[in-house]
């Protein structure tokens, strides 16, 4: 089993995501989605992050964001820093996810697009309709099922979980349970460890 930690704010995990499915498919392993809050994660044990963004190295910034469109062109994907709202508060998004369970790549997918190709702001509730009508979900269940303290309680859960188990941002990949890659560009070291483990 594959375990993908998630959230639809990070640019590099629409990379990973879209990266991992190939994998799984290849290897024939399933792919767990686990949607979090990366926010909850950065603010337990990551508070790095936000010093970076007050005061960025230009250069290293410069590189990044370079080095992000490399990686976008590599896989196909349209990929631009929004104009709009950054950082985004994916909240809902991320509970709708966790209320979509494994049915959730295509509203993931959607989402992705909807925030880092096209500058909607995806904390916004007429943007969320549209990301689940694109996605052939029906926006007034996904409204209704975000509201509730069980779907909440599920991210905020996966949320904990990451951090207890050494995670520290998006995305967050673990193979048998307890072996961890963090990033969009391990894909080649995931497919290795599951290879290693079936040896086994």
């Amino acid at each position: 089993m594959i375990e993908f930690f998630f959230d639809c704010s990070s640019p590099w995990t629409w990379l990973g995501f879209e990266s991992v499915q190939p994998l799984a498919r290849e290897l024939g392993v399933e792919i767990s989605w686990r949607p979090i809050l990366v926010g909850g994660v950065f603010n337990a044990v990551n508070g790095s992050v936000y010093e970076s963004r007050k005061n960025p190295v230009p250069v290293k910034a410069r590189y990044m964001l370079k080095d992000l469109q490399d990686w976008a062109r590599l896989q196909g994907l349209s990929i631009n820093f929004p104009a709009s709202v950054f950082p985004v508060n994916s909240v809902k998004v991320m509970r709708a996810c966790c209320w979509l369970g494994q049915d959730c790549v295509p509203f993931a997918r959607a989402a992705f697009h909807a925030y880092w190709t096209d500058d909607r702001d995806i904390s916004d509730d007429a943007v969320i309709a549209e990301v689940a009508a694109a996605a052939g979900v029906a926006p007034q269940a996904l409204f209704a099922a975000i509201a509730d303290d069980q779907v909440k309680a599920q991210l905020r859960a996966n949320t904990d979980e990451l951090i207890e188990r050494g995670g520290f941002g998006s995305p967050t990949i673990f193979v048998g349970g307890e072996d961890m890659y963090f990033g969009n560009d391990r894909m080649p070291l995931i497919h290795a460890a599951v290879l290693r483990r079936r040896a086994r």
